[in-house]
């Protein structure tokens, strides 16, 4: 029988018990087999070992994509000569996620620019290399599922999707004031969450101050409550470092230049 007819019925039959990695590339696999000689045992063992591996990392890069984790989320890049309020041990501590087991929460609290965006991404992407389910998700975002999920399947998909994860990062929580039946949603879903998951919250406001937020001082002490009970507030200091190091379109040497050329137009 044609060698090049049995390779197309071994892919064929590879594909239908779904050995992609095999599939594509089992040709390769039989022409380094006619060079190595390895035993049938060693070959099927590494056919398998190699589409396990392939599986796991499309796996991974799936759960990490539905993660939603912003665009700078890697912690081994954490700059600690501009954050104030987070030491390295503590950052370690927090990245080995032993809270997260104890189904602990962590409050990332200061103003604009100080880090607490990238160390909440950072903890989810943590989260899911290690196998959580994690998402991060910023409050608007959030509120906006909360608004649309009775009415929205697409908005429901994704509220469940949260009420499954191990660890939800919310992101600006208490920027905006939000409406009675947005702030109960809120609350109800912190409550679906309590004790089965743990949050990581960023915010510039002090909990003393969620009451003016949500204009519920009932609402906002449940809330609190549930938040608060096995949480640990980090307050992070120092100016923003967006600010700091950014950049700008426009070449201020070329600026500067045709600046003063036309003001030497102007002066002729």
């Amino acid at each position: 029988m044609n060698g090049n007819l049995i390779t197309d019925d071994i892919r064929t039959y590879a594909k239908c018990l779904r050995l992609s990695n095999f599939a594509q590339n089992c040709s390769d696999y039989f022409h380094k087999a006619q060079i190595d000689k390895p035993t049938y045992q060693d070959f099927i063992l590494n056919v398998l070992k190699t589409e396990v591996e392939e599986r796991q990392k499309r796996e991974l890069q799936r759960r990490i994509k539905k993660a939603k984790l912003p665009r700078s989320s890697n912690l081994d890049s954490f700059d600690f000569n501009h954050s104030a309020g987070i030491t390295r041990m503590q950052l370690g501590q927090l990245r080995e996620l032993a809270w997260l087991d104890q189904m602990y929460n962590i409050i990332l609290m200061g103003p604009s620019g100080t880090g607490k965006t990238y160390i909440t991404g950072g903890l989810i992407r943590d989260a899911v290399l290690k196998g959580y389910k994690a998402q991060f998700i910023p409050m608007d975002q959030l509120v906006e599922i909360l608004r649309m999920k009775d009415v929205s399947t697409s908005a429901m998909s994704a509220y469940k999707h949260l009420t499954k994860c191990n660890l939800v990062g919310i992101d600006d929580i208490m920027l905006m004031p939000m409406k009675k039946e947005e702030a109960v949603a809120f609350f109800n879903l912190v409550n679906l969450l309590y004790e089965n998951a743990s949050l990581v919250i960023t915010t510039n406001k002090a909990p003393t101050e969620w009451v003016e937020i949500l204009q519920d001082e009932v609402l906002a002490t449940a809330l609190l409550d549930r938040i608060l009970y096995h949480c640990d507030i980090i307050k992070l200091t120092g100016s923003s470092y967006r600010m700091e190091n950014r950049s700008g379109f426009l070449n201020k040497n070329t600026y500067s230049s045709t600046s003063n050329q036309q003001k030497n137009e102007t002066e002729e």
